[in-house]
């Protein structure tokens, strides 16, 4: 069964991701985007790894998201074109995914692969992993905080509107 899971959740990533590239409106592709990376998340808690899932629910679907909105919404950027059609036809896709996930997420649930076993070896304690970002990778670390600021200043710097005394 946690084979099957597994390739579902991996056609729902990437049908996601595939959504997200193909969106003209950037907001629903941001959208998309997160339910790829709950997809993800999954499948990380499914091979073992709660703490990477949580990370990547925390940080990617929760952090990084909400700054992609704030640089859409910064930068001012519109859809292209207004969908024409059904409703269904533009929330159908999202709503496929979000109910795949939420069945997997039950399924995942109901068949915990971690149940009723010990902790092996395999599995990496939090304090090892901040033991190893502050210390031995910390200047890799600090490195990644620093582009994000630069970015975030990037696109401050592009999405604010001109002065009269600035010129194009």
């Amino acid at each position: 069964m946690t084979t099957v899971l597994f390739y579902i959740l991996g056609f729902i990533m990437l049908t996601a991701t595939l959504l997200c590239i193909t969106r003209r409106n950037p907001v629903h592709a941001v959208i998309y985007l997160v339910a790829g990376f709950f997809a993800l998340a999954l499948m990380f808690y499914l091979l073992g790894a709660p703490l990477a899932a949580a990370w990547q629910i925390i940080v990617y679907a929760g952090a990084i998201m909400v700054l992609f909105l704030f640089i859409i919404m910064m930068l001012g950027l519109a859809p292209q074109e207004t969908p024409e059609g059904p409703g269904w036809r533009r929330w159908g896709p999202l709503v496929l995914l979000s109910a795949s996930l939420m069945v997997c997420t039950v399924l995942l649930i109901m068949q915990d692969p971690a149940a009723g076993k010990e902790i092996g070896d395999f599995y990496l304690a939090p304090q090892a992993v901040g033991e190893s970002l502050f210390g031995r990778y910390v200047l890799a670390v600090e490195m990644v905080s620093f582009q994000l600021l630069f970015a975030t200043i990037g696109a401050y710097l592009l999405g604010r509107p001109l002065s009269k005394g600035e010129g194009q």
